[in-house]
């Protein structure tokens, strides 16, 4: 009995976090950046680190987006959560801010990340230590 619980709990920790992705325009299509934005594989779990893992660690966005109740709003829309000089409306395909959850599709295609600040390895981006092919905790640097 301990056990199933125990399961049960573990899965709906695991998979009621992909819910997330619908609170966000084109939440299924955010590219990763570490494979570039031309159709290579998309970065799942949003809020986090890893492309592939629902990580403790969440990146900016996924700090921001969660100060927002898990909302996208203008507030959050207008923010540029990464610091990359893009607002996380014009990563996401938003760039109006006019995406509503159950509405109409966004504006556009996702062309970015709004948590990891692109393009890695740039001037803009050099003050945070994300890095490609790493795995939960291992994908920041300590400065």
């Amino acid at each position: 009995m301990q056990l199933s619980l125990l399961v049960v709990a573990i899965v709906g920790t695991i998979y009621g976090k992909s819910v997330y992705r619908d609170e966000i325009p084109n939440g299924y299509k955010v590219p990763n950046m570490c494979y570039g934005t031309d159709g290579g594989p998309i970065w799942a779990p949003v809020g986090h680190y890893s492309p592939t893992n629902y990580t403790q660690d969440k990146n900016l966005f996924g700090k921001d987006f969660a100060a927002a109740n898990h909302t996208w709003t203008r507030s959050l829309c207008l923010k540029d959560s990464d610091g990359d000089g893009k607002t996380n409306g014009d990563e996401l395909g938003d760039p109006h801010c006019r995406w509503i959850k159950g509405g109409d599709a966004p504006d556009h295609n996702a062309t970015g990340h709004p948590g990891i600040c692109e393009p890695l390895g740039s001037n803009i981006c050099s003050n945070q230590a994300f890095f490609c092919g790493c795995h939960g905790h291992a994908c920041v640097l300590s400065p």
